[in-house]
C-alpha cells in the first residue's frame, strides 16, 4: 500500500527531521521534492498544487522557521496536510432509525462491487447487524450466481430474480424481503460497465429514485490511478454518492487516486479493501493512513485486529496459563491461528513504526504456519499437553505424518521450550508491566 509513494517521502521527511536550523531555500528544496513524490505517485495535479501550498504558507510561520525542533515540527505538518487530503476525520457509515437502512454499492465493471458487497456483509455482521444482499447486476454472466456463493460462505440471505432485468423492480421486492425477515441492512450490488455510459447513469438514476437508498458508496479500483479520479467526479456528478471505498488497496503501490478523490468529490472515503478474503476490509482511518506513508507505523490498526480476533475472556486465560508455565501446543496452535486471522505477516510488518525498508520488502514464508499445524496436529492430545514424552521413536512418527524430517521437528520443539522460558521470564520479571500499553489492549 502506497510503497513508492511512501519510500519517497519517508526519505524526505528523514533528511529535514534532524534538522537544527532550516532555511526558506531548505523548505522550498523539500516543497519541491514532495511534489515530484507525489505527482509520480499519479495523484490529481489541482490537489498536489494546493497541498505544497498549504504546507508552505504554515511552515513560513515565524514559530515553525525559529523554533528549537522546525524540522520535526515541518514533519508534524506534512502529516496534518496529508490527514486533511485523506479526510480529516473518520466517516461512518448512515443507518436510519428506520430500518431496514439500504446502501447502493455503484461503479465500473471489475471495481469489486460484487465481492465488496460480501466484505461489506461480513463486517456489518461482525457489528451485530442482519444484512440482506440484493443482486440487481442483471448483465454481467454469473455475477448473481456469485453474489449468492458469497452468501451461502457468510451465512447471509441473497435475493435475486434471475428471469428478470427490471432492476427496480428486484430491489423494492429484496427490500420488502428484508422488512420481513427482520434485516437491517439491505446492499444493493448494481451493475457496471467497463466504461461509463448513458445507459449505465440513467439506469442508476432511475434505480436511486425508486428506492431512495440512504447511502451510495462508490467502490473505486485504486489500482486504475489518476482515471478513478475521473471515473468518481463523473459518477458524484450524474449520479451522486455520499462515499467512497477504496478496493485493491493493498496492491496500489502508488496512492494517487487515494490521495486524489476525497478532495476531487468531496466525499469521504469509508472502507478500504486491502487483500482477497471477506475479513480484509477496514475503516479507513485517514490518520493512520498518513502515519503509514510517512513510516511513523499504524499501532492503533494492530490493535483494532487483536481485539477482534482475542475476546478478553481468552486473553486472561492465556495470561493465567502464561504465569503458571502452562502454555502448551495446544495454546501455541490456537495462537498462531489466532494471528493469521489478524492477517498476513507483511500486512502486519507494514503497521509498525521504523520498520526498515529491507525488512518490509522481505520475502516472508507464509506458510511456516501451515507446517507448524501440520507438526502439530500430527501428535496425540496427550504428546500436545506433555511435550516433554517425545522421544526419537514418536518424532520420527510425527515427521512422517507431518511431511517433515526428524530435524524439522527437533528445530521446531527447541524453538517451542525456548518461548516457553522467555514466558516465564518475563512473568517472573513482571515483564509486561513496563511496557505503557493502551488500556484496552490485551495480551
Amino acid at each position: 500500500m502506497f510503497d513508492s509513494l511512501s519510500d519517497k517521502l519517508q526519505n524526505i521527511v528523514k533528511k529535514i527531521k534532524g534538522e537544527a536550523r532550516i532555511t526558506e531555500k531548505d523548505l522550498k528544496a523539500m516543497l519541491r521534492e514532495i511534489k515530484l513524490a507525489l505527482l509520480e505517485a499519479d495523484v490529481n495535479y489541482k490537489v498536489v498544487k494546493e497541498f505544497v501550498l498549504a504546507i508552505e504558507q504554515k511552515a513560513l510561520g515565524e514559530d515553525v522557521m525559529k523554533s528549537l525542533t522546525p524540522g520535526q515540527q515541518i514533519v508534524k505538518i506534512v502529516r496534518d496536510e496529508l490527514v486533511n487530503l485523506l479526510g480529516s476525520s473518520e466517516s461512518k457509515l448512515n443507518f436510519t432509525s428506520n430500518p431496514p437502512t439500504v446502501i447502493m454499492l455503484v461503479g465500473l465493471q471489475g471495481s469489486g462491487k460484487t465481492t465488496l458487497a460480501g466484505k461489506l456483509s461480513n463486517y456489518l455482521r461482525k457489528q451485530g447487524k442482519k444484512p440482506l444482499m440484493v443482486a440487481c447486476d442483471v448483465y454481467r454472466p454469473a455475477a448473481i450466481k456469485q453474489l449468492e456463493t458469497l452468501g451461502a460462505n457468510l451465512n447471509v440471505d441473497v435475493y435475486s430474480e434471475p428471469d428478470t432485468k427490471d432492476v427496480v423492480s428486484i430491489a423494492k421486492n429484496g427490500i420488502k424481503k428484508a422488512e420481513s425477515k427482520l434485516c437491517d441492512v439491505v446492499i444493493i450490488d448494481t451493475a457496471g460497465r467497463i466504461q461509463i455510459d448513458t445507459e449505465l447513469m440513467n439506469e442508476l438514476v432511475e434505480l436511486k429514485k425508486a428506492i431512495r437508498p440512504h447511502e451510495i458508496m462508490l467502490v473505486v479500483d485504486s489500482m486504475t490511478g489518476q482515471e478513478a479520479v475521473n471515473v468518481a467526479q463523473s459518477f458524484n456528478e450524474q449520479v451522486g454518492i455520499d462515499s467512497i471505498t477504496m478496493s485493491k488497496l493493498d496492491s496500489d503501490t502508488r496512492g494517487g487516486a487515494a490521495l486524489s478523490v476525497k478532495t476531487i468529490t468531496n466525499k469521504p472515503i469509508k472502507f478500504a479493501s486491502t487483500g482477497e478474503k471477506l475479513s480484509d476490509l477496514e475503516p479507513f482511518y485517514s490518520d493512520r493512513i498518513a502515519s503509514r506513508i510517512l513510516g511513523m507505523g499504524d499501532v492503533l490498526s494492530i490493535i483494532d485486529k487483536a481485539e477482534e480476533a482475542y475476546s478478553e475472556e481468552q486473553a486472561i486465560k492465556l495470561e493465567q496459563k502464561m504465569r503458571k508455565s502452562e502454555f502448551t501446543l495446544d495454546d501455541y496452535l490456537d495462537q498462531m491461528k489466532k494471528i493469521k486471522k489478524m492477517g498476513s505477516f507483511k500486512q502486519l510488518l507494514m503497521m509498525l513504526p521504523g520498520i526498515p525498508k529491507e525488512l518490509r520488502e522481505a520475502e516472508i514464508d507464509e506458510g511456516k504456519l501451515d507446517r507448524i499445524n501440520a507438526i502439530i496436529t500430527s501428535m496425540t492430545p496427550y504428546e500436545r499437553r506433555n511435550p516433554k514424552v517425545l522421544n526419537a521413536s514418536r518424532r520420527k512418527r510425527i515427521a512422517q505424518g507431518s511431511g517433515n524430517k526428524v530435524e524439522d521437528i527437533n528445530r521446531f520443539m527447541t524453538q517451542f521450550e525456548q518461548m516457553q522460558k522467555m514466558m516465564k521470564q518475563m512473568m517472573n520479571k513482571k515483564g509486561l508491566g513496563k511496557f505503557n500499553m493502551p488500556n484496552n489492549f490485551k495480551f
